[in-house]
């Protein structure tokens, strides 16, 4: 689905990513995880055109993703970036509907197609009447990720679709997505910084130290076999939390 080759990208004199080479195929889940800074959002917008590598290719289905073939091939994409990046002046429906009304469909085509989206996102019909702000945050993402499938795009790239949210909502929308990914059977590419969301979701990990792949496989041979120290590490880090409230007791 994706093949980037050589692939560098820097901000000023600042290097941000590569040189990387990567493989995302069709049909399954792969997730990038990797700390702050890393280069996982970098990586994400030159995948959807939102930013032209100062090296190497990025290829879609087998097209190369340039800035004259950037608009054309995103549009069989669905994005969602953090904390949703809803217009905040338009209404759910509005911010769901918005593209697709550019491009000409009809009333009762939109209506149609939120009606059948709503209903996979379990977001209540009364919600898509309402402005962002009279939204709760897990409505909000509800309405972001109807908004990224309205064209019923081939692959699904999401930016730390979670992370603004509350525990207990996180919780019960990463269940949900899970379901909704298998459900439709797409490409999914998902950033994070969590392993435990990693583990929710992921085919295939990703794992970026510096703009460039440490370790990438089935998550499960990069916790038991880590293949640098800077893998043990990262994950270590991340259970030690977790080992911590074990040792106290805590229920």
């Amino acid at each position: 689905m994706f093949t980037l080759r050589g692939v560098r990208k820097s901000f000023g004199t600042v290097p941000a990513l590569g040189p990387l080479d990567l493989e995302i195929a069709p049909g399954r889940t792969t997730v990038v995880i990797g700390p702050s800074g890393c280069g996982k959002s970098t990586l994400l917008r030159l995948m959807i055109g939102l930013l032209t590598p100062d090296a190497g290719t990025v290829r879609f289905a087998d097209r190369p993703l340039t800035p004259d073939s950037a608009q054309a091939l995103r549009r069989r994409m669905g994005y969602v970036i953090q904390e949703g990046g809803l217009f905040p002046h338009l209404s759910a429906a509005a911010n769901v509907s918005l593209m697709a009304r550019w491009l000409g469909w009809d009333r009762l085509r939109c209506e149609a197609r939120m009606a059948e989206l709503a209903r996979l996102a379990h977001l209540p019909a009364d919600a898509l009447a309402r402005h962002p702000q009279a939204l709760s945050g897990g409505q909000r993402q509800r309405v972001a990720l109807m908004r990224a499938l309205m064209l019923d795009p081939e692959v699904l790239l999401l930016d730390e679709p979670l992370g603004a949210l509350d525990p207990m909502i996180r919780f019960d929308l990463q269940a949900e997505l899970r379901d909704i990914f298998r459900a439709l059977r797409k490409t999914v590419v998902m950033v994070t910084h969590d392993l435990g969301e990693a583990a929710h979701f992921a085919d295939h990990a990703v794992l970026l130290r510096e703009g460039s792949i440490v370790q990438q496989g089935p998550l499960g041979d990069l916790v038991d076999r880590p293949a640098d120290p800077f893998v043990e590490r990262f994950v270590t880090a991340q259970r030690a939390p977790l080992a911590a409230l074990d040792r106290s007791g805590a229920p």
